[in-house]
């Protein structure tokens, strides 16, 4: 599907299907360099059994125009306007890494426009280390190198994909290397700005859960906890042998939680 949006054009996976008015609608939001086929188990399953799957290319990011949004509020604001383009009301909205703070900014912001948030390796904070920052501001390969190696287990370093045939390490780095220059910055800067985070998780209001990788290293679940403890509504699954990258790692659980969850 293809829309406008603030004057650019935006791109949202569908899992080819067309979205039907009458249909619950989940929102998917990728994170910081990747686009919507982070989702693409997860969006197809939803949108062969009954929903309006929307897995949304940000701004900047895959096949969406314009240039990558500079702050988690302004994200959040974005996701709200792709709804009224779109003319959904409500939506349960899953966010993974930067898109989970986006997630939980737009629950915060517009309660009546969000009916369930699953928040996929997130933390608040969520800050980024200064070698990072610096080299995605420079634009230089290795920030995607580190977020590739930090992003992964080492049993995904070693590989084991459930689908048989991926590379899980391979596939990121490639994914991360189509994001234009600025935009890894700019997704990077957003999340080590985010400070109040915690005051919007105590403002959502519809039920939420958090799917964390224990052996994530980009945002540790000694983190994320307090993120349950806030959140009125709230409970957390914590999948063992598993780093950032989640979907990769664990697509099958990640499903699965999402389709107990949703439904």
């Amino acid at each position: 599907m293809k829309i406008t949006v603030d004057n650019n054009p935006a791109y949202i996976y569908t899992g080819a299907r067309e979205f039907v008015p009458e249909q619950p609608s989940v929102v998917f939001i990728h994170g910081n360099g990747l686009d919507h086929s982070v989702w693409l188990l997860q969006s197809r399953y939803f949108a062969h059994h009954q929903r309006n799957a929307l897995a949304v290319d940000m701004p900047g990011h895959g096949r969406s125009g314009g240039s990558a949004l500079e702050n988690i509020t302004d994200m959040a604001d974005w996701i709200i306007d792709v709804l009224d383009a779109i003319g959904v009301d409500k939506a349960a909205i899953v966010g993974h890494s930067m898109g989970s703070l986006v997630s939980l900014e737009a629950a915060a912001r517009r309660p009546d426009r969000v009916s369930r948030l699953a928040l996929v390796a997130t933390a608040v904070p969520m800050p980024v280390s200064d070698p990072l920052l610096d080299a995605a501001r420079d634009n230089e390969h290795s920030a995607f190198d580190m977020i590739n190696l930090w992003g992964h287990s080492p049993y995904g370093q070693m590989g084991g994909n459930q689908a048989p045939g991926m590379w899980m390490s391979g596939s990121a780095i490639r994914l991360l290397e189509r994001s234009g220059p600025g935009v890894l910055f700019a997704g990077l800067n957003a999340c080590n700005e985010y400070k109040h985070g915690m005051e919007s998780a105590a403002r959502v209001r519809c039920p939420t859960l958090m799917i964390l990788g224990r052996l994530d290293m980009m945002t540790p679940t000694r983190i994320a906890r307090k993120l349950e403890q806030t959140i009125p509504d709230a409970r957390c699954e914590v999948l063992d042998n598993c780093g950032h990258l989640v979907m990769a790692e664990k697509p099958n659980q990640v499903l699965d939680l999402l389709i107990d969850f949703l439904d």
